[in-house]
């Protein structure tokens, strides 16, 4: 059963759950005034988030240095947080064909939470600390707390154990001087402003994290050598779009035509790499293993 109401308990301070003034009386408009009033709130997050930009790159180099060094990167958060959190952790081993367990999403309530919601399990400050004990969190990787509100007991008490170990904590909040703000080496907090309907998360705060989320993952993935120019040259082809997508990856950056870049990465075994340096200096897939593996696995280090 979720917990008793406490009357004690008064959040109207905080941000995400403000009234806003711009969306009041949305049930009484017609249906194109009403998404006008979505649209013209959506457009306030990007220059939210461009606010926090000093702080989102002081995050991306922390989860790459530590991916660098063999730690991983762990989102926790409740809710719309703990989804999103587990949505950009999912997708990051087919767009850079990291291993799995690379970028770890947790989740309050466990994956049943991602479907359906269980209520109350956000309220638990122990489950977030066994969660995040039971996938082996070490000094040497990094938590990123995930809570709108900013004071989300299940993320506090994930952060609390990171915090303790000496580990790389980034908070991701929606609201200021938030309390994972306050407990992460690393705060960003995107004030997004109230929503337009009030309390509801998964609307602006919810447009805000999936932003800064997509700016963690990618940019730490940029600077470790996954992306050449704008080009995600780590890419599984485990489908026909994705097959087609490597092909003309290896032609822009090799210079060669269709075929000879879809032979170069038959060759290589499907990996995107080692085809483009195949077919960029003419080497053997031998060879080519040795030039990446002398570059740390960068591209462009390894063709020069």
């Amino acid at each position: 059963m979720p917990n008793a109401p406490q009357p004690g308990l008064d959040l109207g301070h905080l941000m995400t759950e403000q009234i806003n003034a711009a969306s009041a009386g949305l049930d009484t408009l017609p249906t194109a005034e009403m998404l006008a009033v979505f649209n013209r709130e959506d457009q306030r997050v990007a220059q939210a988030v461009e606010q926090e930009l000093p702080h989102i790159a002081q995050a991306v180099d922390a989860i790459a240095g530590a991916i660098r060094t063999g730690g991983r990167l762990f989102y926790i958060g409740a809710g719309t947080s703990g989804r999103l959190g587990v949505l950009d952790a999912s997708e990051c081993p087919p767009t850079f064909n990291v291993p799995a367990g690379l970028v770890v999403g947790l989740i309050a309530g466990g994956d049943t939470a991602l479907r359906n919601a269980v209520e109350g399990s956000e309220d638990s400050g122990p489950a977030g600390r066994a969660d995040l004990q039971a996938h082996g969190f070490t000094k040497a990787d990094v938590l990123v707390g995930i809570a709108a509100s900013g004071r989300t007991p299940y993320v506090l008490g994930a952060m609390a154990l990171a915090n303790e170990l000496g580990a790389v904590t980034v908070a991701i909040a929606c609201s200021p001087n938030s309390a994972i703000g306050a407990a992460a080496k690393i705060p960003i907090e995107v004030l997004s402003g109230p929503e337009v309907v009030t309390g509801s998360t998964r609307l602006k705060a919810g447009t805000a994290t999936k932003l800064v989320l997509n700016m963690l993952s990618t940019g730490a993935m940029v600077k470790l050598g996954y992306v050449y120019s704008n080009l995600m040259v780590n890419v599984q082809p485990t489908n026909e779009k994705l097959q087609d997508r490597a092909i003309r990856i290896v032609m822009a950056i090799s210079g060669l035509d269709r075929e000879a870049a879809a032979s170069a990465l038959a060759a290589s075994g499907r990996d995107v790499r080692l085809a483009i340096v195949m077919g960029k200096l003419g080497l053997s897939r031998e060879q080519a293993a040795e030039k990446l593996k002398a570059s740390g696995g960068r591209v462009r280090e390894a063709i020069g």
